[in-house]
């Protein structure tokens, strides 16, 4: 059946993919914020762009937070002053919140293992996690593989996610009504479903980024779906979020002098969104009570509540790409990620299932 409607299906996606570039104003009627106070975050990718948005907006209402960021590049603002502002946010709005930066290198799945040892060694609830960071493909990083053998896009903007979530699943548990919010992309919807070159590679159908994208979305789906099945993990909710075309530094990476660096560089002047417009979509998804846990299903949450497993466009819940709703190639992307991180090995699955 997909295969007689697949012309359908493209039309249909890139009209989806389309309305991600949504420069619609939210303002805090939109997105009004709640108290946070003695709330534990954590947003990775959060010394610039949308995640460091969300992060002051997360410290005004009050959450104690870690900011999990690498050691940037010198055209990047340094973790520590972002911490800096998200502290004196804090203080500004009476809140004696922690703020911390915890290195982390998405590139490194050692690095993914050490700073989740430090969280749980912390034995706190993590209420919140925001799986922010990522790049952009370009021509310099398609081929560029990570110590871990990896191709760069997949492994920072997809791979080191999943493994974060499922190390940090213990502790969310723990919450009374945990979120993870995933940042994803209206991009998902150009997505190819391409295991045999899941990892890139010369034969790859689609590009890097897009497929990335999709199989995060479809990851949130499918992960949704077992923690219902399961009394201890039920409660957690998880979804996607596209921030909107945001004019930010992930595009710094991009090659921009040929005709589609060119568009580019128009588009980011004159259509795309600020970094704060932008981090709403984070937020909203953390805080609103609608997209928090469905009680009817998860045992929390508020009447009406939408539950989890979606994908939202900015601050509106969007269709995803079809994929996401099939079970099967679900399944199948749950068993690959097995495959290439060891995740029963590790123990990560016992609960979930292979």
């Amino acid at each position: 059946m997909a295969s007689i409607l697949s012309p359908l299906y493209h039309v249909y996606d890139l009209i989806q993919s389309c309305l991600g570039i949504n420069s619609t104003f939210v303002s805090e009627q939109h997105v009004p914020g709640t108290d946070l106070t003695g709330k534990w975050i954590i947003i990775s990718g959060s010394n610039n762009g949308v995640g460091y948005e969300a992060a002051k907006s997360f410290a005004t209402w009050g959450a104690n937070l870690i900011l999990a960021c690498r050691e940037p590049p010198a055209w990047e603002q340094h973790p520590t002053a972002a911490v800096k502002e998200c502290k004196d946010l804090a203080k500004a709005h009476g809140h004696s919140s922690t703020i911390e930066w915890w290195e982390i290198n998405m590139a490194d799945l050692n690095s993914i293992e050490i700073f989740c040892r430090r969280w749980l060694k912390a034995d706190r609830p993590l209420d919140i996690l925001c799986n922010n960071a990522g790049l952009a493909a370009a021509a310099n990083n398609t081929s560029t593989m990570t110590t871990d053998g990896f191709q760069l896009v997949h492994q920072v903007n997809f791979l080191s996610h999943v493994l974060l979530t499922l190390r940090l699943l213990p502790s969310l548990a723990r919450s009374a009504a945990p979120r993870i919010i995933c940042t994803t992309s209206s991009l998902h919807h150009f997505g190819y479903f391409d295991l045999d070159h899941f990892n890139g590679g010369p034969k790859m159908s689609g590009n890097a980024y897009a497929n990335n994208k999709l199989y995060f979305q479809m990851w949130v789906a499918e992960l949704q779906s077992r923690l219902l099945k399961h009394p201890e993990y039920l409660h957690i909710t998880i979804n996607g979020v596209h921030p909107g075309f945001v004019a930010s530094n992930i595009w710094n990476t991009l090659e921009r002098r040929d005709g589609a660096g060119l568009a580019l560089n128009f588009l980011l002047r004159y259509v795309a969104i600020t970094p704060q417009q932008g981090s709403l979509a984070i937020t909203n998804a953390a805080t609103n009570p609608v997209f928090g846990p469905d009680p009817k299903k998860q045992g929390v949450g508020v009447e009406n509540a939408r539950g989890g497993g979606l994908y939202m466009n900015r601050i509106w819940e969007a269709p995803s790409q079809w994929h996401c709703a099939d079970l099967d190639t679900r399944s199948r992307l749950w068993v690959k990620l097995d495959e290439e991180l060891h995740l029963e090995e590790k123990g990560l699955l016992d609960v979930l299932g292979r």
